[in-house]
């Protein structure tokens, strides 16, 4: 079972992203309408921080090459990237952000 893991107050902005460090892993979390999704920061094509890209929906846009990534689901909406990015599970509780790796 995945343990969760507190991030710190629930402060990302609705249509923001921000990365966090989370037991010595980077993830990225975005606030699309109020709620929070919780990926991999690392872009899958060239290792990039998808947590400093542009929140369009639930789109996220690597900022070096373009890759699109579904921030739910994790999937390549547009490429270069190939391979999809892990998601994770993540709650509210108590006013902070935790995320279960």
């Amino acid at each position: 079972m995945a343990e969760f893991h507190s991030v710190g107050p629930a402060e990302v902005e609705d249509g923001e992203a921000e990365a966090f460090e989370v037991d010595g892993r980077r993830v990225a979390v975005a606030n699309v309408d109020g709620s929070f999704y919780a990926f991999d920061d690392t872009c899958t094509h060239q290792g990039c921080s998808l947590g400093q890209g542009e929140l369009d929906g639930n789109v996220i846009e690597c900022p070096c090459h373009g890759s699109r990534f579904d921030v739910k689901t994790g999937s390549v909406m547009q490429g270069p990237a190939q391979d999809p990015v892990e998601t994770f599970e993540v709650k509210v509780e108590d006013g902070d952000l935790r995320i279960a790796l």
